[in-house]
This record gives structure tokens, C-alpha cells and sequence, in this order.
């Protein structure tokens, strides 16, 4: 949560013709890189806390319930509020398909899928994991009218409506739906004894990781981009790990899970104010991030104005058409980054303090 208010730093104050993705540029790409582990991270522990959630004396029924009013919440709150806070725009003719959209469509399928026999469950979660670059061959415009569905599940694009209406595919869902249901998948070892829990998470961790190296260095598979080697190691490094996010290949997932689970297990037993703090920060992440859009989207309104540029591509589409020579360098982006941060700490650890303190069950949705 705290990498990904790094990131959306970024998508509002970085100088607007950099390109994230090029290896000529080290500093840049590991700033977009280390935030890649946000979204499956999230996703994956949304799925461990859905089991755990279950796991506490309630039944499928009430799983499923809890899981499909989640699931329409989260739709629902990603072309609302969520877009608004991107665009500060009240102009119904932008919207955008991303994280929490992903979540709410992943907790409606896992809503389903919780019903299905265990062997038949554990395939179908692997298959859309490993196995859903398989599709990248198919292209939406093979389904006629259907196309829009396609986009919806496998291929990323900004659509636009003859009614003038746009609609931005961002995080198409068939893998997002295989990361949460591995999370579910995964659940039961949050209930087993710290050896076994820390053993078997460090253990998938690892091959994840070495899956990752194997398949990634071989090129046959997992990514649609192959990485290339170039004139110095560093380039080749940062080529190696630019897997693809939209929608997140196999290697994109191996890469982000596996050293994620190897990290869980050696947090296991954290202490002290620091896993306090982020903890804290932990227990709203609802909250925070509704609370750090708008942050960083206002504080990008403040400087536009203090350096003397035209806002109005602060109030539009996403993600902004900066004006040229609008842009902080990456050093005072990190010092933005961590006085947003702690700007909302207190907010995280006064809310906090209410969800624990209120007993309505409206507070499970916020």
C-alpha cells in the first residue's frame, strides 16, 4: 500500500514525456518496478482474508453473500468514487477499469468458484494463472459485438462509444481472478502452526521465483515482450524483469508472488513500531486508498497552479496529458512520496481506531 502511493506519485508528477518502461533510464524503471508488487500482492491477500473471513464459523452461503455484496460494492465504488478521485471530473463520459474493479469482478467469480469441487478449483485457479498467455493470440475483434466482453477478460483498451462515452480497460480479469482464488487457495496455511506456514510459503515463494528465472531466461513462454539483451548488464537486468502488467503475464505474476510469499513468511512474526505503524496502515485499506488518490491528485492541482500551469488536464481523463515542461525529478518525487505517506498515517490510525470501535456491519465495506 505504501509502494503504491509511490507509484500514483508518479502518474501525477513525473515529467511527462518519460517512458517508464526503458531500460536507457535504471533510476525511472525500478521506481515503476518495485510498485509492480502492489496490485498482485493485494489481490492475493484479498483472496487469503475471503478464506479467513469464512473460516471463522460461517458457512458457503454466507461467504457467497459476503463475497457478491463485496464484489458489486467495489464495481460500484471504482465508477464513482474512485473515478472521480482520478479525474476530478463530473463528466460522465470517462471511466476507468482498474485495481479495484479487478477486485470487485475476482470476488464475484470467487463467489462461484468456492462451490466447485477442490481438484477442480486448484485446476482451473492454475490454468488462469499459467496458462491465460495461451489466449494472447485471440484478438477481441474475432468476436463481432462481443468484442467488448474479451476486452473485459483478456485484452487491455480504451474504448470509445458512439454515444461519446469512454471506457478505459486497464485490468482485464481472467488473471486477477486466478491470483485471488490462489490467495483463497492458499488461506488454509494462515491457520496452521508458524513452522509449517513460514516453511511452505518461503518453499512456493522460491519456486515461483526460480520458475520465473527458468522460463523467463528460456523465452518460450509467459510474457508477450522477450527480453533482450543489450549493451550493458544493468540494461540487461531491467529487460530480463520488464514483464508485461496489462493484463499480468505468468512471468509478471511469478515475478511479483513469489519473492511477495518469500517476504510474507520472513514478516511472519514482525514487531516493534515500525510493523505497528504498518500494520495500522494495513488494517484500512479501504480507506487508504480512497484517502491517497485524491491526496495526490489535489496536491498535483496545488503545484500545477504554484508553477503557473494550466489545471484543466487535472480535471479529465486519465491517465493526465501533462503540458510540456510540467514535472518534479525523481529525487523530490521520493521526498513527495514519503510526506504523503506520513500525511496520512494519522488519518489510517484514526480510522482504524473507529473500525475496531464500531459495531454496525456497514464497517466490513469501508
Amino acid at each position: 500500500m505504501i509502494l503504491m502511493a509511490l507509484d500514483h506519485a508518479r502518474d501525477f508528477f513525473t515529467i511527462s514525456d518519460q517512458d517508464v518502461r526503458s531500460v536507457s533510464e535504471p533510476a525511472l524503471f525500478l521506481t515503476r518496478w518495485i510498485t509492480h508488487f502492489c496490485a498482485p500482492v493485494f489481490v492475493f491477500l484479498a483472496g487469503v482474508s475471503a478464506f479467513l473471513y469464512g473460516a471463522k464459523g460461517r458457512t458457503k452461503a454466507e461467504l457467497r453473500h459476503f463475497l457478491i455484496t463485496r464484489g458489486f460494492w467495489l464495481i460500484l465504488v471504482e465508477f464513482t468514487i474512485v473515478r472521480l478521485g482520478w479525474t476530478f471530473s463530473f463528466d460522465l463520459s470517462f471511466f476507468l477499469v482498474q485495481v479495484i474493479f479487478a477486485l470487485g469482478i475476482s470476488m464475484l467469480c470467487l463467489a462461484l468458484m468456492i462451490y466447485l469441487p477442490k481438484a477442480v478449483f486448484v485446476m482451473t485457479t492454475l490454468a488462469m494463472i499459467f496458462c491465460h498467455n495461451l489466449l494472447d493470440g485471440t484478438q477481441a475483434d474475432q468476436f463481432g459485438q462481443l468484442a467488448i466482453l474479451w476486452h473485459f477478460l483478456h485484452e487491455p483498451k480504451l474504448m470509445e462509444f458512439s454515444n461519446g462515452v469512454r471506457l478505459f480497460i486497464l485490468y482485464p480479469a481472467i488473471p486477477w481472478i486466478g491470483i485471488m482464488a490462489a490467495g483463497y487457495l492458499t488461506g488454509p496455511l494462515f491457520l496452521e502452526e508458524r513452522k509449517k506456514r513460514v516453511t511452505t510459503l518461503v518453499g512456493i515463494g522460491v519456486a515461483l521465483t526460480l520458475g520465473f528465472v527458468i522460463v523467463r531466461y528460456l523465452g518460450f513462454y509467459g510474457d508477450p515482450n522477450p527480453w533482450i539483451r543489450h549493451d550493458t548488464w544493468l540494461s540487461d537486468a531491467l529487460s530480463f524483469v520488464n514483464t508485461e502488467k496489462y493484463p499480468p503475464s505468468f512471468l509478471y505474476i511469478s515475478m511479483t508472488l513469489g519473492p511477495a510469499l518469500i517476504i510474507l513468511a520472513l514478516l511472519d512474526k514482525a514487531h516493534g513500531r515500525l510493523a505497528v505503524a504498518l500494520a495500522t496502515i494495513g488494517l484500512v485499506p479501504f480507506f487508504y486508498y480512497i484517502a491517497h488518490i485524491f491526496l495526490i491528485h489535489g496536491l498535483a492541482v496545488l503545484f500545477a497552479k504554484s508553477q503557473g500551469f494550466d489545471t484543466q488536464w487535472l480535471f479529465d481523463s486519465f491517465p493526465p496529458k501533462k503540458p510540456e515542461g510540467y514535472g518534479v525529478s525523481l529525487i523530490t518525487l521520493y521526498g513527495l512520496w514519503a510526506l504523503i505517506v506520513v500525511a496520512l498515517y494519522p488519518l489510517c490510525k484514526w480510522y482504524a481506531h473507529i473500525k475496531t470501535t464500531r459495531k454496525g456491519w456497514w464497517w466490513s465495506y469501508l
